[in-house]
């Protein structure tokens, strides 16, 4: 069968994906788009085609995901639906692990969380690479991959995902400002795939019912805002429902509370977070947010200054009992070198046993009463992720994951813990005038 004799009908969303001599193919997009349906097809047809008529070499392509630890978990299972609906099974032989292509091509399925720079180039020989689910393709896989699939001619580069988060690699590198040369990348949804089933639509219409907020990233392909089991998804939609997440003006007569969560030097580091805010009356003002990885103290003192808070009588600075403890470079504590460049700094004492999920609770209560400006909304971001590790064979949980959001949680913790303190005992925590500053706009009493 020659490729001129194959004829698959393909939903228009997905036709630029079909546009000869591209370097790169992407689509993103919700559940029952049809994506890896598109792609599974689209490498069968390129099986048939690549021999040519004259019998010369086969397609020899890897489908990857970041782990894989079962074939079950691959994309195997898919590929072979589809040649056996278009009717090809003559042309390709099934093995367990592994597809045989006509003209003694190849289709095989890893996981590249396992390669290292040396096994990779095992793949060299390779024209197509497909990325399923590469919403969790890592940076290190991307930076493996992409060198590889092109000592080919004609090499391409395929990936098909649910955006997750806009820093995800395949985002910043398919979706970000700057694309790669030979890139052609659609949007694709449930609306466009003219193939779904009454079933799908009824799924799609419970979960709009059910759980409107996971809804737009479950079926509209919109970035996540919120972790599946998070601990604030409540709180974070009462803010957005009641326009909170909103200006907030900086009272320049109010004392401004920079809560910190310690990260460190060097590439392996954690993240230090800061968040910025002003307590006006019972009104918690969520005026700022930093974040940054593997910077010295340096950068962030700079940060610091850059936004206007500088050392003086409305600004005060509140660390976490590590605060103490000294940087694994440097050798220095953040207590004391914070304190040299002339801030007013406080060590909040170590909460003990529970003091994550003391944490929680507390920032439970204080979020009904803040106000949060945008330029907060990556930390925003990452306190919509925070969730519960589980266990899922036992069924119970573990404590908060550690992971890119908990830096952001840990430090918004700390100062849920010192502003309830303070609104539950009446201790002021900002300047006299505090009474009489006035709440910020958008705040709803």
């Amino acid at each position: 069968m020659g490729g001129r004799d194959l004829v698959l009908d393909t939903p228009a969303v997905f036709e630029p994906l079909l546009y000869p001599g591209m370097r790169y193919r992407g689509a993103h997009g919700g559940r029952a788009s049809g994506k890896s349906h598109f792609f599974a097809e689209k490498l069968v047809e390129e099986a048939v085609v690549s021999p040519g008529d004259r019998g010369g070499e086969g397609l020899r392509a890897v489908c990857v995901r970041e782990v894989q630890r079962t074939l079950a978990s691959s994309s195997k299972l898919l590929i072979e639906d589809k040649i056996r609906r278009i009717g090809l099974g003559r042309l390709f032989r099934i093995y367990e692990d592994r597809i045989k292509t006509p003209g003694d091509g190849l289709i095989i399925f890893q996981g590249m969380q396992n390669h290292t720079a040396e096994s990779v180039k095992s793949l060299e020989g390779f024209r197509v690479a497909w990325i399923d689910e590469a919403q969790s393709i890592s940076g290190r896989s991307l930076d493996l991959l992409r060198p590889t699939i092109q000592r080919v001619a004609g090499a391409e580069i395929w990936a098909s995902w649910n955006p997750r988060r806009p820093t995800d690699a395949i985002d910043v590198l398919l979706r970000g400002a700057e694309q790669p040369t030979g890139s052609v990348v659609v949007r694709a949804n449930w609306r466009d795939n003219p193939f779904r089933t009454p079933e799908t639509d009824q799924e799609r219409a419970d979960c709009l019912r059910i759980d409107p907020d996971s809804y737009p990233h479950i079926w509209e392909g919109e970035y996540a805002t919120a972790h599946k089991g998070a601990y604030f998804t409540r709180e974070l939609s009462a803010l957005r429902a009641e326009g909170r997440l909103c200006a907030v003006p900086v009272d320049p007569l109010m004392t401004v509370h920079l809560f910190w969560d310690i990260g460190g030097t060097g590439a392996a580091a954690d993240a230090c977070s800061i968040w910025a805010l002003q307590r006006i009356g019972r009104t918690i003002g969520v005026i700022d947010y930093y974040e940054a990885s593997g910077q010295p103290l340096a950068a962030h003192v700079a940060w610091l200054h850059s936004r206007g808070y500088k050392p003086g009588a409305n600004v005060q600075l509140w660390l976490p009992h590590d605060g103490v403890q000294h940087d694994k470079v440097f050798q220095v504590t953040y207590q004391s070198e914070l304190e040299k460049a002339g801030y007013d700094v406080t060590v909040v004492k170590n909460q003990g046993a529970g003091a994550a999920m003391a944490r929680v609770q507390a920032v439970r209560r204080l979020l009904p009463q803040c106000a949060v400006d945008p330029r907060c909304s990556p930390g925003v971001e990452a306190l919509g992720w925070y969730h519960e590790r589980r266990d899922e064979n036992r069924n119970c949980g573990l404590g908060p994951e550690h992971d890119w959001s908990s830096h952001a949680a840990d430090a918004f913790g700390l100062a849920a813990i010192v502003m309830i303190d303070a609104l539950s005992s009446g201790t002021p925590t900002g300047s006299p005038t505090m009474q009489r500053a006035r709440r910020p706009a958008c705040w709803r009493s």
